[in-house]
C-alpha cells in the first residue's frame, strides 16, 4: 500500500465540491474522477462509477436532481443541511458524512468503493460498517497527517461483566426535568475534563430522545448530532446503528417531506423506562 494513495483504482462522479477537499479525498483513496457536475446540473440515469455528492458551503440548495441523494453511495454535507438531505440518506445504502475530517472522507470512499466491488447484495449491515469505518479513519488519519492532526476514533467492544437488574417491577414515573438535569450533569464534566474522555454518544441520544418523548417535542436529525456530543459525522453512523438496532425511529414531517424527525420506537422507550425501573429500585440516580 501506497503512503499516498490507497486501494485498487475506481471510478467516481463528483457532484458538487465546490472546495476542492472531495477532489483530493479520491485521490487519496485510490480513484479517479470521470465527471465533475454542478450541484444544480441534471444526473445522468446512470452514471456507471460511484456517486459522490458534496454540498458542503452551498447553504439551503436545490438539487436539479433530488433522487440522486437515494441513489448516491457517499454524500457530505454541513451541519445547516442536514435535515435537508437526511431523510433521504439515512435508510438508503449511501454513506452520509457532516462536516467531515479529511480521514473520514477518504475512508468512506475507500468502503464505498470495496461495497460496489462485492457481489450482488452483499452489503454491511450499519453496526459492521460502523467499525470498519472507524478502524480506516484510524488508519488513515496517519496517511493524512500532513493535512491534519490525527483525527482517528476506535469503538470499544470488551465484555463487560453482567449486572443483574432484578425482577421487573412497576414503572417509575420520570419527569423530563430530571432526564434533563442528568443531561446537564455530563455535559459539565466537559469544563473539568476536556470533550472526548467521556464520549457516550448513543447514551447521550437515548437520553435526549426519551427527555423530549416525556415532553411531547420532536427532535430533529441535527439537533440529535449536537446532542451526542461528538463530531457529526460519528453520530450519524450512531442513529444508523440504533435505527438498525430498533431503538430509533424516523418519524417525517408532515409539513416539510424534504426533513425528518428522529424518536424513540416502541422498544427503545420500553428499554428506557425499564432501565429506569430498576435504577429507582437499586436506590440509584439517573446519570
Amino acid at each position: 500500500m501506497s503512503w499516498d494513495r490507497l486501494g485498487d483504482p475506481f471510478d467516481v462522479v463528483v457532484v458538487g465540491g465546490g472546495d476542492g477537499a472531495m477532489v483530493e479525498a479520491v485521490a487519496l483513496a485510490g480513484g479517479r474522477i470521470v465527471a465533475t457536475l454542478a450541484w444544480d446540473a441534471p444526473l445522468l440515469v446512470d452514471v456507471g462509477a460511484l456517486l459522490a455528492i458534496d454540498l458542503g458551503g452551498l447553504g439551503e440548495v436545490a438539487l436539479a436532481d433530488p433522487a440522486a441523494l437515494e441513489r448516491a453511495d457517499l454524500v457530505v454535507c454541513d451541519l445547516d443541511q442536514l435535515d435537508l438531505v437526511a431523510d433521504a440518506v439515512l435508510l438508503s445504502d449511501a454513506q452520509l458524512l457532516c462536516a467531515p475530517s479529511p480521514a473520514e472522507r477518504v475512508a468512506a470512499l475507500a468502503i464505498a468503493a470495496q461495497e460496489a466491488a462485492a457481489p450482488d447484495g452483499v452489503r454491511e449491515g450499519e453496526p459492521a460498517r460502523l467499525r470498519r469505518f472507524s478502524e480506516e479513519v484510524g488508519r488513515i488519519a496517519g496517511v493524512l497527517a500532513r493535512l491534519a492532526a490525527d483525527e482517528g476514533a476506535s469503538l470499544l467492544a470488551d465484555r463487560r461483566p453482567a449486572y443483574d437488574a432484578g425482577p421487573a417491577g412497576l414503572e417509575v414515573l420520570v419527569d423530563a426535568a430530571t432526564v434533563r438535569l442528568a443531561i446537564r450533569a455530563r455535559r459539565l464534566r466537559a469544563q473539568f475534563f476536556g470533550n472526548d474522555l467521556f464520549e457516550d454518544p448513543a447514551w447521550d441520544m437515548l437520553l435526549d430522545l426519551f427527555a423530549a418523548e416525556l415532553e411531547g417535542g420532536r427532535v430533529s436529525v441535527s439537533s440529535l448530532c449536537i446532542a451526542a456530543h461528538v463530531a457529526p459525522t460519528t453520530a450519524l453512523r450512531w442513529i444508523g446503528r440504533l435505527v438498525e438496532d430498533g431503538l430509533f425511529e424516523r418519524r417525517p414531517d408532515l409539513r416539510d417531506k424534504r426533513r425528518a424527525f428522529m424518536g424513540l420506537s416502541a422498544r427503545g422507550s420500553a428499554a428506557m423506562r425499564g432501565y429506569l425501573a430498576a435504577l429507582d429500585r437499586a436506590g440509584m440516580p439517573l446519570g
